[in-house]
């Protein structure tokens, strides 16, 4: 496999001498500054692949787009769209002209990943991302006070959420709200209570069936546009996999994934693996989903939770929580070796030791939430062991 890292861009305090010191060869990346829906343009694409391979001795390629984010409006399925399809599709144009032909994304109704904690403190120092569920139900019901939010959750969470926020004063209800904006990636606004109550509000009568009719028809109108262009399109799973704040989710499962990739059977349209967002759903078998979707999995994000019973879950080490990360290695790698002998030329699946603890001279530095330097370094250190060891027992290329 591809070993990666995300990189924020020119103002990610990262730079890009620190990657090439993991012994990372991809940078995943994306123009941030540039609102959704709006055109990459050749020229800012251009800068940015410039920019990753200024300096060759540090022998960085841009390898993946994370991400080529989706108008809110095609996800609601609303307003004229022709032009924000015609936008994605000239943006996957503009990028295949450079070289860069692998793009994850997402549809995520609003938010992107959310927790309720960015530094939940670690046994011996170090702090992780945490999401509690009690705090969460908490904002739902008693912040953005959304109607019938209550009926949502059962009884014994909704009384912790009542002595959370009964307990709690002006500042830890906007520490919390900042938490949960926290995973809108780069310098995008984020809403404050009464904005996001009318986003949510936009997306009212939009069930699970009709956030899927919007992904598949945003599906048909750019993978045509991918194929020709080389590109590979790769969903990422929601996170954490379940509805929020009355928000449906539609890339959740293993079920999920299946009638993604069968809604458009094309090597255009594929996955990227997450093992941390699709770990957090009890019911979610990553081994099995590594194994069942390998062939189309075209990226991929390598992370662990520690899941508690009632929806809450820690970033755990990288090898250290619910998911067995060994068989999913294999699984890739596994995949990665069929298309070495179909004489793929991308044959190698990028991934990243994805988030990471914010550990020892990173603890109190402002790299972006769950983007610390030394956290990720350990994580990508621990499965470059898991994938040499696997590739040489089982006889696999790396």
């Amino acid at each position: 496999m591809e070993q990666t890292w995300r990189w924020f861009g020119p103002s990610d305090i990262v730079t890009l001498r620190d990657v090439a010191q993991t012994g990372a060869t991809g940078i995943v990346t994306a123009l941030h500054d540039i609102p959704y829906g709006v055109l990459w343009t050749l020229e800012s694409i251009e800068a940015r692949k410039g920019l990753i391979e200024a300096d060759p001795a540090l022998g960085l390629r841009w390898s993946v787009v994370e991400s080529l984010p989706i108008h809110e409006d095609i996800k609601r399925g609303s307003g004229a769209l022709d032009g924000h399809f015609d936008a994605y599709r000239q943006s996957l144009r503009n990028l295949a002209t450079v070289g860069v032909r692998t793009v994850c994304y997402n549809f995520m109704p609003i938010l992107d990943w959310t927790r309720t904690q960015l530094r939940a403190p670690l046994p011996g120092g170090g702090n992780a991302l945490r999401y509690n569920a009690h705090e969460i139900a908490a904002f739902d019901c008693f912040v953005l006070a959304r109607p019938n939010a209550e009926d949502e959750y059962d009884a014994p969470l909704l009384d912790r959420a009542r002595v959370w926020f009964n307990a709690s004063d002006e500042a830890e209800r906007d520490a919390l709200l900042a938490a949960i904006m926290a995973g809108l990636p780069g310098a995008y606004d984020r809403y404050d209570v009464p904005s996001l109550r009318r986003m949510l509000n936009s997306y009212q009568g939009i069930d699970k069936t009709a956030l899927r009719a919007n992904l598949v028809r945003f599906l048909k109108e750019v993978v045509p546009t991918a194929e020709e262009a080389g590109i590979r399109l790769c969903i990422h799973p929601d996170d954490p996999p379940r509805p929020m704040f009355g928000l449906s989710r539609i890339a959740s499962s293993e079920d999920d994934i299946a009638f993604i990739l069968s809604a458009i059977d094309s090597p255009a349209n594929g996955l990227t693996l997450c093992t941390g967002s699709l770990g957090a759903g009890p019911a979610n078998d990553l081994p099995a989903i590594a194994r069942r979707f390998a062939d189309r999995t075209w990226f991929a994000h390598l992370r662990n939770v520690l899941k508690e019973p009632d929806g809450s879950f820690m970033e755990a080490n990288h090898l250290g929580g619910d998911v067995a990360m060994v068989p999913v290695v294999r699984a890739l790698l596994e995949a990665a070796g069929r298309r070495r002998a179909t004489g793929d030329p991308r044959w190698r699946i990028p991934m990243r030791s994805d988030h990471g603890h914010e550990l020892l001279d990173d603890v109190g530095k402002k790299t972006h939430p769950g983007y610390p330097v030394i956290g990720r370094l350990k994580g990508l250190a621990e499965l470059r062991g898991v994938m040499n060891a696997v590739a040489e027992i089982d006889g696999l290329p790396l």
